[in-house]
């Protein structure tokens, strides 16, 4: 090699590489984003809040819309997807079912009994188990007491009494009338119930907003009712 050639080369061989530190400032914006502090309460708030509206989303197409929210705009409210045991599922609408609904939230001191209204999007995954529709639930109210359990009517009423206190669920011994017998009073007020007694243009616990915290679907209840609350 010619000493005219080393002097060529002498410069990029002394050259000074670029340090570590200097080069890596991607690598450290990495680390500060995951391996820093623990994130603060509000953050996985934050990003849980927003997974699960993605997942309402996706899952939208699924779930049959039964009633229009009169907001139109904002998040929605996130449907369960884990169904919960001993739920009854009633015509929100009646008067005589919200009676009968608010006599047993006074007598279940206990809080076993949960509550959806059948006008709502949350009871469509209870009526799938059960391979109901609306109609069948609107003749007859639907208590999804677990897993491929259900009962309906006069049947569902008197297994719901016996998850109360004393007194209440010694009315549940009434199960030893015949199922026919006892579906023939029930029918006849059912078919009936809203001549006797009534019925509002949407479900009745938003005027007793106090019992909503025993309802599966308040979230829905209260997204549809925002501008009166």
């Amino acid at each position: 090699m010619t000493v005219t050639r080393l002097m060529r080369l002498l410069p990029k061989l002394t050259t000074t590489r670029p340090s570590l530190s200097s080069s890596s400032f991607p690598l450290k914006c990495l680390f500060s984003s995951t391996s820093s502090s623990s994130p603060s309460s509000s953050d996985v708030v934050s990003s849980t809040a927003a997974d699960a509206v993605d997942l309402g989303d996706e899952e939208e197409d699924d779930v049959p819309i039964y009633s229009n929210p009169t907001a139109t705009s904002g998040v929605k409210p996130v449907i369960p997807t884990l169904l919960q045991p001993r739920v009854v599922v009633y015509d929100g609408v009646c008067h005589l079912c919200h009676g009968g609904v608010k006599w047993v939230i006074k007598a279940d001191k206990y809080r076993k009994i949960k509550f959806c209204c059948l006008q709502s999007e949350t009871a469509e995954p209870y009526l799938r188990l059960c391979g109901l529709d609306r109609e069948d639930v609107l003749r007859r109210f639907l208590f999804v007491e677990g897993p491929g359990l259900y009962h309906q009517g006069s049947t569902a009423a008197l297994k719901v009494l016996s998850y109360l206190p004393l007194p209440y669920s010694a009315l549940s011994a009434f199960m030893v009338i015949p199922t026919p017998l006892r579906e023939i009073v029930y029918d006849y007020v059912a078919k009936r119930r809203y001549d006797f007694f009534g019925k509002s243009e949407d479900c009745l616990v938003l005027q007793e907003k106090e019992l909503l915290e025993r309802f599966i679907d308040r979230e829905e209840i209260m997204y549809r009712a925002r501008p009166d609350f």
